[in-house]
């Protein structure tokens, strides 16, 4: 498969949605990048501004997030838009590759913990870079298991879903660009 042939979904955030973005211009990856109007973003690249339907398609009841994920959530419009941009991104992408941080209870912490779980309800492949950990952790149905060196994931669907925290760090960064070589410099 091509280069050309492979679409990064993601939501132009600054943070770990603005890194996935970079590295797929980088390499010369089309992106698509969910937002809606208000929405503070960092990248122009394949910008898709959600209307109101499209942002409906993917409302969620935020009473089952907040208990799936048992935590609670502020029910402001725009949390929950950005909850409907991380449905898009997630129901696009075949692959799903996030950055932040794994907590105790299975769940990734923030938002991004929502993305995480939508994805485990879908059965897609899921990977997260723990930052706190400093490696590769992959869903298998039932807990994490961490990715040892050599190990590491690769992009390996055409459709990927690039997010995460927008806190990140200089080892979550270094993960994206090296998921990004790893996946697409041999077959350049």
């Amino acid at each position: 498969m091509n280069k050309s042939d492979y679409i990064l979904y993601s939501g132009a955030a600054r943070g770990a949605e603005a890194i996935f973005g970079a590295n797929a211009e980088r390499l010369g990856i089309k992106e698509v990048n969910y937002t809606f109007v208000g929405h503070q973003i960092v990248r122009q690249r394949g910008l898709h501004m959600l209307n109101r339907e499209e942002l409906n398609r993917g409302d969620v009841s935020l009473e089952y997030v907040a208990k799936l994920m048992s935590r609670r959530y502020t029910d402001s419009p725009t949390f929950r838009h950005i909850l409907q941009t991380i449905w898009h991104q997630i129901i696009n992408g075949q692959e799903i590759f996030v950055i932040g941080e794994i907590l105790d209870d299975l769940t990734v912490k923030g938002g991004t913990g929502w993305g995480a779980e939508f994805a485990k309800l879908c059965n897609k492949p899921l990977y997260v870079f723990d930052q706190n950990k400093a490696g590769w952790f992959k869903w298998n149905r039932m807990h994490w298991d961490h990715l040892l060196a050599g190990d590491e994931p690769q992009i390996s669907h055409p459709h990927f879903t690039g997010t995460g925290t927008r806190f990140l760090t200089e080892e979550g960064t270094q993960a994206i660009k090296l998921l990004f070589d790893r996946s697409f410099t041999e077959t350049a």
